[in-house]
């Protein structure tokens, strides 16, 4: 049988699938628009498509909204952005090999965090199961090579701890208030963030060169898939999957991402997976379903939201 649970980790996991087929395409289009001017125009343009939808099907959603759920949602939109942005920032001064690794062990810091924020216990097989996964990610992202720390490694794990804490608040706040517009709200905090930031530090040329640069084929595209499926959707899925699941659980699940990342590699660019990325696939995988076999913590003390269980669900499907 299917529970609400399982069907919140396999909800996570085409996320993590999506995220992961579509890194060739977006890394494309950031050598043609500057990382922050793309996620600003990303997470601006997936926050807008959300309201849309809110105002044109889920119009009794807006009735919701109230100066907590704007401070809460924002919130989990200074942890996206702190991720995204210190990311982007590290990799200037790190490799993407690195950058990739330490980013993943935000798998381990989420049951801590957890631990703490939500008071689940931090079980054995938990605990190990995202230590599996993050040795699986240091084999696949290193395939025999060693870890060379840089200079930009400590500005990588402030992404990987922003990352490990908007997972973890939003098993918090995900409960407590309808999807929809909380995940609205946190992009549009993430989208704005980045757009102030791009602007301070990023050349973006004249009006008509930004143009010309937005509508290159593989930088629309890119945008059009981030807008809508890997962002608008995706955190939208998230946010619904989060209050029938545990932040530990999401972690290890999107430690799945760089597996299909790499799958698409071998499959479209060429790429070849060596005996240590494959144990490393393997790892992560093995990592996923001893999370599987876990049983679901309790959820954190807070009221739910009346609409926020499987009609959320019937929401997305529909």
């Amino acid at each position: 049988m299917l529970t609400r649970s399982r069907l919140a980790d396999l909800s996570l996991l085409i996320v993590a699938m999506m995220w992961g087929c579509t890194f060739l395409m977006i890394q494309s289009a950031v050598e043609a628009l500057p990382p922050l001017a793309f996620n600003a125009v990303r997470f601006i343009g997936a926050s807008l498509l959300l309201a849309l939808i809110i105002t044109v099907f889920y119009r009794k959603e807006w009735r919701q909204l109230s100066v907590k759920m704007l401070l809460h949602g924002s919130l989990l939109g200074v942890f996206l952005f702190g991720g995204y942005a210190f990311q982007t920032i590290g990799l200037l001064y790190t490799t993407t090999s690195n950058a990739r690794f330490i980013t993943g062990l935000s798998v381990v810091m989420v049951p801590i965090i957890a631990a703490v924020l939500l008071r689940h216990k931090l079980s054995k097989i938990s605990l190990a199961s995202a230590v599996l996964a993050a040795f699986g990610l240091y084999l696949l992202t290193f395939s025999g090579s060693s870890f060379i720390p840089n200079r930009g490694d400590g500005l990588i794990l402030l992404c990987a701890f922003a990352f490990a804490l908007h997972i973890g608040f939003t098993g918090i706040y995900a409960p407590r208030y309808p999807a929809l517009p909380l995940a609205a709200i946190q992009l549009a905090v993430t989208g704005l963030l980045s757009l102030a930031a791009s602007l301070m530090t990023e050349h973006l040329g004249s009006m008509n060169q930004l143009g010309n640069t937005l509508l290159r084929p593989e930088v629309l595209i890119a945008l059009l898939v981030s807008i809508g499926p890997t962002s608008a959707f995706a955190f939208w899925i998230q946010t619904v999957s989060q209050q029938h699941t545990t932040p530990t659980r999401v972690a290890v699940i999107f430690a799945m991402e760089p597996v299909f990342a790499a799958l698409t590699g071998v499959l479209f660019a060429g790429e070849h997976l060596g005996w240590p990325a494959l144990i490393g696939c393997a790892c992560i995988l093995t990592g996923m379903i001893a999370a599987e076999l876990q049983p679901a913590a309790s959820p954190p003390e807070s009221v739910p939201h009346p609409t926020a269980n499987s009609q959320d669900y019937k929401e997305i499907s529909a």
